[in-house]
């Protein structure tokens, strides 16, 4: 597993892992996680486990949010990004 510190802005590619579970821990700003189905909004000190195969898009609100990811060393980091017509 690693521990990486990333600072999001804006909008990320829609994408999924196919076996790797992703932890989202928000160590500062607001993070908006899309998922095909609803969104989520994740507050400072909060987390968001992305189970493996979930499409997901993280955003991030109010210019910059810092981001604490748990995930395995392997992981790629857009996944099978690919962005999505329309």
């Amino acid at each position: 597993m690693c521990i990486k510190l990333a600072k999001f802005a804006g909008e990320f590619a829609w994408h999924f892992h196919s076996s790797k579970d992703e932890l989202f821990l928000v160590h500062k700003g607001r993070l908006l996680m899309k998922f095909r189905d609803r969104d989520e909004i994740i507050e400072e000190g909060e987390f968001i486990v992305v189970p493996h195969g979930v499409e997901h898009r993280p955003v991030a609100l109010y210019d910059i949010c810092e981001v604490v990811l748990l995930e395995p060393g392997t992981t790629v980091d857009t996944g099978t990004a690919y962005e999505v017509p329309g």
